[in-house]
């Protein structure tokens, strides 16, 4: 069936809907014609095939193709580089030994593998590959059939739109299937189970039933998969439209208890408040509150401070004398499960910090509604968040989530105010570069020591009074310098 051809015999909603889709990505694709088009040529002319596959025609099909797009031809590895090289600025091998040869030619990137039959041992994830020679075999072992689709790519722009899966039918309907059975798909790669949670995340689709049910029974098989692989799933999922349903999914399956099992482990905690029927729920919520408070691209660091910030709570759990709950320096227990889990999946040091940092801070605006910050307070809130202030802005206004309006109200206004705060003093006191009235250099001559530990004294007891009592000018800093050395018998 070619991408053109819409059909004059449509019958059913489903029809028509299937017929726009495909119109849509016929459009889609002919935009990319400076790109795939003289591929087309340069494969036909050299006697190989080419098929845009994979995500890339589902994206193209959901309205949302982007640059990155994925080829699938019977032209070996060799081949294919040489015939990349007549087109890309750049050709570099991604993967010779899996047939795949990855180009770039202005701000678009292809990556073209060779069909391929690959075989598993049922022990790691890592196939034994082998060349095929057919489009259907290729597309038989793709991880599920909403990826099984390809477009034949001529040098006149797309041609037949293929679909021996009946991928399209799944896509239609929103489901995420195996091509074979799923304990098989899964027995040769766990990563896919983790893969379906993230398209859930990605595009709001549910699980085929038996797709649930074997991931559900396979759950132990992620063990398999080395974190740094299992990191980029949970990104990509935590960054997705529907991360909430994502995120609920993982507890469910139970891949969430091999993973990250702090996630599910909030679900014994009752909150304290009896507004959500327990922590893990309360979390969801102020996941999606973060979200809704988003005005770019999705922020993985924000995203993860609001659904790991109560994470403390289950070891924090204290039953209080007349029935209630306390969770006493949860955030502090919290920020170091955080590291901790972070640190076992491979995350960036500078991105666990991050998130660790959030959930440290997250409580540290409660208490403000009392009147008793002083600016002194105001500047310290403001110089241990650094850069982090705008995420902890979204992240302590999500985390109300009392059914109060009166209380919810009173809350949000009460950050208004400490924002107005924050900007005023800000305005005065360039409060995003707190730093001693005097550097390391002015303090050395004044006291006439050399460098050394003592002048890393003298510089944090300055920052300490720069954040009491706002900036010094230059004789008021000298003498505040003097009177602590004195006091440390200098």
């Amino acid at each position: 069936m070619s991408l053109e051809a819409i059909g004059c015999d449509l019958v059913t909603e489903s029809d028509l809907r299937r017929a726009r889709l495909l119109a849509g990505a016929a459009v889609a694709l002919r935009d990319l014609g400076d790109v795939v088009n003289p591929l087309g040529r340069l494969f036909a002319d050299a006697g190989h095939e080419l098929f845009l596959v994979g995500g890339s025609v589902r994206d193209a099909v959901l309205g949302r193709l982007g640059n990155d797009l994925d080829f699938t031809t019977d032209a070996r590895p060799d081949t294919i580089a040489a015939i990349l090289e007549e087109w890309a600025d750049t050709v570099w091998d991604t993967g010779i030994a899996y047939g795949t040869v990855s180009a770039r030619r202005g701000g678009h990137l292809v990556e073209i593998t060779t069909f391929r039959s690959d075989t598993y041992d049922q022990v790691s994830r890592n196939p034994e590959v082998v060349f095929g020679d057919t489009l259907d075999g290729d597309l038989v072992r793709r991880d599920f059939t909403i990826n099984a689709m390809a477009v034949a790519i001529t040098g006149a722009g797309p041609g037949e739109f293929l679909d021996p899966l009946d991928g399209m039918s799944a896509l239609l309907a929103g489901v995420i299937d195996t091509p074979a059975a799923p304990e098989q798909s899964f027995g040769d790669d766990p990563l896919r189970m983790l893969r379906a949670v993230r398209f859930v995340g990605q595009l709001g689709f549910t699980l085929a039933p038996r797709t649930a049910a074997a991931i559900t029974a396979m759950a132990d098989e992620i063990e398999r998969i080395t974190p740094e692989r299992i990191r980029v799933e949970l990104d990509k999922m935590i960054c997705g439209e529907h991360a909430i349903e994502a995120v609920d999914l993982l507890v469910a399956t139970g891949l969430a208890e091999r993973i990250i099992p702090e996630i599910p482990a909030m679900k014994l905690t009752i909150d304290e408040h009896h507004q959500h029927k327990d922590v893990y729920a309360h979390s969801l919520t102020v996941l999606q509150q973060a979200i809704d408070l988003e005005t770019g691209d999705p922020d993985p660091v924000l995203r993860w401070a609001a659904l790991l910030h109560d994470i403390g709570k289950p070891a924090t759990r204290r039953h209080e004398d007349g029935g209630g709950v306390s969770f006493h320096h949860h955030e502090v227990v919290g920020a170091k499960m955080v590291r901790k889990r972070l640190r076992a999946l491979k995350y960036p040091k500078a991105m666990t910090e991050d998130i660790a940092q959030l959930v440290f801070l997250h409580l540290r605006f409660h208490g403000y509604g009392d009147g008793k910050w002083t600016d002194s307070a105001v500047r310290r809130y403001v110089a241990d968040a650094g850069p982090l202030l705008d995420r902890l802005h979204k992240l302590v206004r999500a985390d109300c989530t009392t059914r109060n309006r009166r209380r919810a109200r009173r809350l949000q206004e009460n950050y208004d105010d400490l924002e107005r705060r924050i900007a005023a003093i800000a305005a005065a006191e360039d409060l995003q570069r707190v730093r001693p009235d005097l550097d390391g250099n002015a303090i050395m001559e004044l006291l006439g020591i050399p460098p050394g530990p003592l002048v890393g004294k003298a510089w944090k007891h300055l920052k300490e009074v720069r954040l009491d009592r706002g900036p010094l000018d230059r004789d008021e800093a000298e003498d505040e310098l003097r009177r602590w050395w004195a006091e440390q018998g200098g």
